[in-house]
């Protein structure tokens, strides 16, 4: 049912096997959607805010075979798609942690190193070089404060538009065949 929360998505086609991809020789339940048909249910979704629900109507020519279960097949399709994801983003996070650790220790070697250079050197090579190794070691934070502050984003929000798309109702319209 459609409500005031929720927008349509809507999908032209001949036939129900146009939905999903044909190389897959899995059963209907786990077999992948076809990519442009995928690609354009997760663009429109994208494009609507994440407090409405969605609702996909899928028009065919002909009947579909009375077997198969669009509406279970899309949606386990979109939820393996958000679980995917999810590991994604937590990959990405142990990433983060790992190379957060790993820049810290260098940082702190470089600040060591840094005050080690003040006591054998003098004048301007003590100088280039203390500079350089606080640079070095500011450098070696680029990865961690990239992961934390930017890269997490754009996973968590496929990941949140992907569990959506696993929630929303699937409905399939085929032509009055009676005529």
């Amino acid at each position: 049912m459609i409500t005031p929360e929720s927008k349509v998505i809507e999908l032209r086609m001949r036939d129900i096997a146009q939905l999903f991809n044909s190389l897959d020789p899995s059963p209907f339940l786990e077999r992948d959607l076809d990519a442009n048909a995928e690609e354009f249910i997760v663009s429109w979704a994208a494009e609507i805010p994440m407090h409405y629900e969605l609702k996909l109507m899928i028009h065919l020519a002909s009947s579909p075979a009375p077997t198969i279960n669009v509406h279970e097949a899309v949606r386990s399709y979109f939820q393996h798609r958000a679980e995917h994801k999810q590991r994604e983003f937590s990959q990405l996070l142990w990433r983060g942690r790992l190379s957060l650790l790993v820049g810290v220790l260098f940082l702190a070697a470089c600040l060591g190193g840094a005050e080690l250079v003040k006591l054998l050197f003098v004048g301007g090579v003590e100088r280039i070089v203390r500079e350089g190794l606080l640079i070095v070691g500011w450098v070696a934070m680029w990865r961690p404060l990239e992961i934390y502050l930017y890269d997490w984003w754009p996973l968590r929000t496929e990941r949140r538009n992907l569990q959506r798309l696993a929630r929303m109702e699937v409905t399939v319209i085929v032509p009055d065949q009676s005529l």
